[in-house]
């Protein structure tokens, strides 16, 4: 997928998703070198306890943290290039507590998350990374303690809804299965819906342009039928919203007001011919009005 389409959208998503949790900074540039972290957040501690809904996304919001996500397999120089951009903070920091004559507390030391569809065993071994099963799920591999850092090989995540919010960051069939995942969730989930308006931008930004990978495509495919749906739902809501307006003006035009009486009635108009609409505002009195459709209630 385009690089700077896919790195949009995931700054986007990850700023959406954690924002009642904290404060997200997207492309922050380090003082010392011209190196931008991706995203770095930083939690509110009163807000802690409501990460739970985003499964792992949501635990590794419970630190400070650096998110460094790939859409291709990342390379060993990126990897590198990323603890050096950790090192980096962590020395801005130290600094900073160096001037106000204070010590870094270990809550306020951030962590290192690069994210990755896929990642070779021994791209894994060179950097020391291994799992932690006890404590963590399979997918999330640590480098050594004092690097704070792991890399979360996405495609190696346990399909749970556990870590459904971190495989839409996947590619092909496992981003494919989150989709469908994300799909059945109840419709009034607002983590769902924040979810899809990105990914409807997303699938807008790709359709727009030319040379489409077959994976781009895909997606784009995957995305359509809730996104038709999605169109016809603004529409019947704008169609809906534009005959409200029109019956509240007729009935302010006949009765002079439209109160609290009268606004009961509308939504009952609006389910009748908008011919006969307005035939029954211009015939009917207020009470005749009213009395017509009290008795459809």
């Amino acid at each position: 997928m385009t690089r700077f389409i896919y790195d949009q959208f995931t700054k986007q998503y990850i700023q959406e998703l954690l924002k009642q949790l904290g404060q997200t900074e997207t492309s922050k540039t380090m003082a010392s070198e011209r190196r931008e972290i991706d995203i770095f957040f930083t939690p509110n501690p009163e807000s802690i306890a409501d990460a739970s809904h985003l499964g792992l996304l949501g635990r590794l919001a419970t630190t400070p943290a650096v998110f460094e996500p790939f859409s291709n397999p990342v390379k060993p120089r990126e990897i590198r290039s990323c603890l050096l951009k950790l090192l980096d903070l962590n020395a801005e920091f130290e600094r900073q507590a160096t001037r106000e004559k204070r010590r870094i507390t270990p809550a306020e030391s951030p962590r290192l998350w690069i994210m990755t569809p896929t990642a070779s065993a021994a791209i894994l071994a060179d950097f020391g990374a291994t799992l932690d099963l006890e404590n963590w799920i399979s997918g999330v591999y640590f480098l050594a303690k004092g690097l704070q850092s792991a890399i979360i090989v996405l495609h190696q995540l346990p399909p749970t809804p556990e870590t459904l919010w971190l495989r839409i960051l996947g590619t092909g069939k496992v981003q494919k299965q989150a989709l469908q995942e994300l799909y059945q969730l109840p419709p009034d989930n607002p983590t769902r819906e924040t979810t899809l308006e990105l990914l409807y931008n997303l699938r807008e930004l790709l359709e727009a342009r030319q040379n489409l990978d077959p994976e781009e495509r895909e997606l784009i495919m995957e995305l359509s039928p809730l996104y038709l749906q999605r169109l016809q739902t603004v529409k019947e809501e704008g169609i809906q919203q534009g005959q409200r307006r029109l019956l509240e003006s007729l009935l302010q035009v006949k009765f002079g007001a439209v109160d609290a009486e009268l606004a009961s009635i509308i939504d009952a108009l609006i389910e009748i011919p908008p011919l006969e609409q307005a035939q029954l505002i211009l015939q009917l009195s207020r009470e005749e009005l009213l009395a017509r459709f009290s008795r459809n209630f």
